[in-house]
């Protein structure tokens, strides 16, 4: 019988990188409460409609991407591909809308989308998403924008710099698609078969291409600054505002473009590393429809989301630091049989005095017990013997300094507490 495997771009999180990760979502956590963001936690799956309704149905996630089944009740679900239409569809069940506007969430968990896997890149990836829901005022995209690099100067990503553009609206976007389509006509030979499909269904998703050839055209493409209305004009100004008023470092970039329909207005991406090898962190914008696309009131929001792997490993290129890597306070090593059980007992009272503490279960040697505490980072061993048994004390051993001491047993957790 063959043995069973994680499927085709899953993985697992092994301890070795886990400690990285918490050491990010802790960072979250502190950032998105001192800009008074609190926590919410989402259903995995949704109803497919939430998101093909409120994504777009012409967009890659929902064309492609998503993972979608029919439960027992021949209801159609869908995995969640992203976190934005989840925190929407709980604003409105839940009623949020009677809370103190904006309602500021946060949230931090796996989403699912089919793409081909490559480096940093899974069908099961972590996503942290960070949204304030309930006001149009541009100066809430420019807090979104400041919490993002907040949290990433925090965890010491270098060189943090935001682009933005504005994607409009409905009122004025039609405008702005119609001298797409014609500017994109004239060079449909030369676009890849993905942007010539795009070409009338959405040909703002062209400026978002990597591929080569259609970079280039893209480089003379008119820009939607022209085009913008007046409500869109006036408050991606006042975003601008807002970031020079912070000195916020940014620069336009009239080919971004969100990959989701939702987004209205502001769109913005976050860009650590040196230039010219810059990676893009996070990537967010403002959404005023999205509520009515899925059937709700209107209701403006903002936010942006970042890949937990993506940041991770950009940290990791830059040597930035994840904090001390776990380790235990202290190992018990025993000498015997009869020592182990004593060893056992005295674990359990090291660790309710609140030491991190292990010990030996496979009936080891003294030897190789000593390499486990040195190979578990511990900063004591603590050696039980039948003397220190008959005595009632214990032999600590500082690995750090070399020192070794006799103390009575139950002074034992103090003195190590003492020295760490």
């Amino acid at each position: 019988m063959s043995t069973i495997t994680a499927p085709r771009g899953v993985r697992d999180i092994l301890p070795e990188e886990s400690w990285k990760w918490a050491h990010v979502l802790s960072a979250t956590g502190k950032i998105a409460y001192a800009h008074s963001y609190r926590e919410i936690h989402l259903p995995v799956f949704e109803q497919t409609d939430l998101f093909s309704r409120g994504i777009g149905e012409t967009t890659d996630v929902v064309e492609k991407e998503m993972y979608t089944f029919l439960d027992r009740g021949k209801r159609s679900l869908t995995l969640r591909p992203e976190a934005t239409a989840s925190m929407v569809r709980a604003y409105l069940q839940n009623k949020m809308q009677s809370d103190q506007q904006p309602v500021k969430l946060w949230c931090a968990g796996p989403m699912f989308r089919y793409e081909r896997p490559q480096k940093g890149r899974y069908r099961q990836f972590w996503q942290i998403d960070v949204e304030a829901l309930g006001s149009d005022n541009p100066l809430v995209d420019v807090e979104v924008i400041s919490v993002a690099l907040a949290l990433f100067e925090d965890l010491g990503l270098s060189n943090l710099d935001v682009v933005i553009n504005s994607v409009g609206c409905p009122a004025c976007r039609p405008a702005y698609r119609e001298e797409l389509q014609t500017y994109f006509s004239d060079h449909i030979d030369e676009l890849c078969e993905t942007c010539k499909s795009r070409l009338h269904r959405n040909p703002l998703r062209i400026l978002d291409c990597k591929n080569e050839r259609c970079r280039e055209i893209t480089e003379n493409a008119p820009d939607i600054y022209s085009s913008l209305c007046q409500e869109c004009r006036v408050h991606f100004d006042a975003v601008l505002d807002g970031l020079r008023m912070l000195g916020i470092h940014f620069h336009l970039d009239k080919r971004l473009v969100r990959g989701l329909d939702y987004y209205t207005k502001t769109a913005f991406e976050v860009l650590s590393g040196e230039l010219g090898a810059q990676n893009a962190v996070c990537g967010g914008g403002r959404y005023d429809n999205l509520s009515e696309a899925v059937g709700g009131p209107h209701l403006p929001g903002v936010g942006f989301a970042a890949g937990l792997e993506r940041i991770v490993l950009i940290m990791e290129q830059q040597q930035c630091s994840f904090g001390r890597k776990p380790s235990i306070d202290i190992y018990v090593v025993s000498a015997d049989e009869t020592s182990r059980k004593e060893a056992f007992s005295l674990v359990t009272e090291l660790r309710k005095n609140g030491l991190k503490a292990d010990l030996d279960f496979l009936d080891r040697s003294m030897k190789a017990q000593f390499k486990s505490a040195v190979s578990k980072e511990s900063k004591f061993t603590c050696i039980l013997g039948e003397s220190e048994i008959s005595e009632g004390t214990v032999t600590l051993k500082d690995l750090r300094t070399g020192e070794q001491v006799a103390v009575p047993r139950q002074e034992a957790a103090s003195y190590v507490l003492s020295r760490i």
